[in-house]
């Protein structure tokens, strides 16, 4: 389904499982240290959205075994949590999670360094792979194309000479956790489908320290880089108004 112009009502629901999202991967951030498991992450995701009073929305979706997929390394995104994947300094740890809250749906996703030990290289991607979605949402208004958005987030990418990852978008969401239309991290401005005030799609650039490849693991779930190389992953949803946007995954 295309994503539809919310009613204010909806509006204020998402908002609710926005804030509740970004709470949890805020609660998530110091607990991803140098010995946990990636399953103990998603126990504790669990364990805090049920706290607070959200639904997840992963869990089931299609199949997917757990409440969060968190992807280390050359994952880029989709991993399952696991009790035997235990993190390490240097880690580079994609925490992509979705929330339900009286059946409005929203997304969201960071990427956390585990410790201190990353090199300068590895900084640098997670800085920029953000920066690339700040570029994306900061053209964002009543009667964005597409392509706009695709073509910020692009530029912020082919300037840091990442690999732009073109086989997983971002999208619309809001009734159902994937919407029409795709949003691409690649485009060119004054292209692709119109958007309106009152929609809300998830912006999401995913970037890597080689090339753009990817490829689903033996899981049928973990997307990782073809060549090994680090990924990172990042990922608001946000509400289009009529001269600008709402960013509804941030406390």
């Amino acid at each position: 389904m295309i994503t539809k112009v919310k009613t204010p009502k909806e509006i204020a629901a998402m908002r609710e499982s926005g804030r509740m999202l970004a709470h949890v991967l805020e609660y998530l951030k110091p607990l991803t240290v140098e010995g946990i498991s990636t399953k103990e992450l998603a126990d504790a995701a669990a364990a805090e959205l049920k706290r607070i009073g959200g639904q997840p929305v992963f869990k089931g979706y299609h199949g997917f075994p757990d409440v969060i997929c968190i992807s280390v390394n050359s994952e880029v995104v989709h991993g399952i949590p696991k009790r035997d994947c235990i993190l390490k300094n240097g880690d580079v740890v994609g925490l992509d999670f979705g929330v339900s809250y009286k059946g409005m749906i929203t997304d969201s996703a960071i990427s956390v360094l585990v410790g201190n030990t990353g090199n300068a290289r590895v900084n640098q991607l997670l800085t920029d792979t953000k920066r690339a979605l700040d570029a994306g949402i900061s053209v964002v208004r009543d009667g964005v194309q597409t392509g706009d958005i695709g073509a910020a987030v692009e530029a912020v990418l082919n300037k840091g000479k990442y690999g732009i990852v073109r086989d997983l978008v971002g999208h619309g969401v809001g009734h159902e956790l994937h919407e029409d239309p795709n949003i691409p991290n690649y485009g060119k401005s004054g292209r692709g489908e119109v958007l309106q005030a009152g929609m809300t799609i998830a912006i999401e650039p995913m970037a890597t320290l080689g090339s753009e490849d990817v490829q689903v693991e033996d899981d049928g779930w973990t997307i990782t880089t073809r060549d090994g190389s680090i990924a990172a992953h990042f990922e608001h949803t946000v509400l289009i108004t009529q001269d600008g946007s709402e960013i509804i995954t941030q406390i």
